[in-house]
């Protein structure tokens, strides 16, 4: 029975987040992406971070009432992901298999997915702003039952890297869902479709895979740690938010009015007339700055959790650069067909792909 709790666990938590999604007030607002065949820009009900605080006040609430206790989904972490990955499945079959083909290969519609933004109730609920909520929410019970987890086992002997580590993830998910807006900017809501990887990846690959690091080290005792790594961690993971978070910031700012200053910062850019790219800032440093950004993020929890010599928790920053840099070169062919010569120049002003001075 337990097993199978655990199983349906994650189909129970999602479905939780997409009720509270629809109820729990929230702010209207208008993203950048056009309605297929039209001018008009798709609107957007966003409460992320209050569906984050009521989801996890529950979890907390069931804890404490005793109903489960707080390292649960570290108990049945195998058959919840087992149940995700099912969940995932059905979900793409689902956003998939009743529309119109893209392509003709059904394997690369079904992966790629065949709908660009779909919405229920114009706007009210999103399909990739509802899968980035459940992915975020479901990684944070599970990095704080993971937590509960760790210290249940060690008590004050327990890792205080860990622990660290837990607040460093747990403010990644917090500054994700406090800039929903700028979000609605960025690749996924204006390239991608909503497919298996987008759909599976939200629903079974970000919560659980994001959280290896935990998963892999939870039930290992302290590895008495310099505080000078548990340190160096936070700065390394500080440094690459403040290049995310900045360069996010700054392309929100300029889409929405490119003479608009950010940090002081006047945006600087080049123009046919018609398109704008923007050339300073964040942006002056690499045509991708942001995706260094994340992979600095995911290296600094890593460094900060300790047990550098186990490789599972690697696999988490290692699968931003698989991610990332093939997405950085896609993402240069589709700016090179919209943008023509305009890109040209700007690959000759910003020569650095991802990382400065080296890349």
């Amino acid at each position: 029975m337990e097993q199978l709790l655990g199983f349906i666990a994650p189909g129970i938590v999602y479905l939780y987040i997409f009720i509270l999604n629809i109820f729990v007030p929230g702010r209207w607002v208008t993203g950048y992406v056009t309605k297929t065949g039209s001018n008009e820009k798709l609107t957007y009900r966003l409460n992320g971070l209050f569906v984050l605080l009521l989801t996890v006040a529950t979890w907390f609430g069931l804890c404490y009432a005793g109903l489960i206790s707080w390292d649960w989904f570290y108990l049945v972490r195998w058959p919840a992901l087992a149940g995700a990955v099912v969940f995932g499945i059905i979900f793409s079959l689902i956003i998939v298999i009743p529309f119109p083909k893209v392509k003709n290969n059904f394997l690369a519609d079904f992966y790629l997915g065949r709908l660009d933004n779909p919405q229920l109730w114009g706007g009210r609920i999103d399909a990739k702003m509802w899968l980035y909520l459940i992915g975020a929410i479901m990684l944070e019970i599970n990095i704080l039952s993971f937590a509960a987890h760790h210290y249940i086992l060690f008590g004050t002997g327990a890792s205080m890297g860990f622990f660290v580590a837990t607040g460093l993830l747990t403010y990644f998910v917090i500054d994700y869902l406090t800039f929903e807006e700028v979000h609605l900017y960025t690749y996924d809501f204006f390239a991608e479709k909503v497919g298996f990887k987008l759909g599976w990846g939200c629903i079974a690959f970000y919560p659980f895979f994001y959280s290896i690091p935990f998963w892999s080290t939870a039930d290992l005792p302290n590895p008495e740690y310099s505080p000078f790594f548990i340190g160096l961690g936070v700065v390394i993971f500080f440094a690459g938010w403040s290049l995310a978070r900045g360069a996010n910031m700054q392309k929100y700012f300029f889409k929405k009015d490119p003479d608009q200053s950010f940090l002081g910062i006047q945006p600087e850019y080049i123009t046919d007339g018609n398109k704008r790219l923007l050339i300073n800032g964040f942006w002056g440093l690499s045509r991708h700055i942001n995706y260094l950004g994340e992979i600095s993020m995911a290296t600094g929890i890593v460094i900060t959790i300790g047990h550098l010599t186990l490789p599972w928790p690697w696999l988490y920053p290692l699968y931003y650069v698989l991610l990332l840099f093939p997405r950085q070169m896609d993402d240069d062919r589709r700016c090179a067909k919209k943008y023509g010569l305009l890109w040209q120049e700007y690959i000759r002003k910003v020569p650095y792909r991802i990382i400065p001075k080296i890349y």
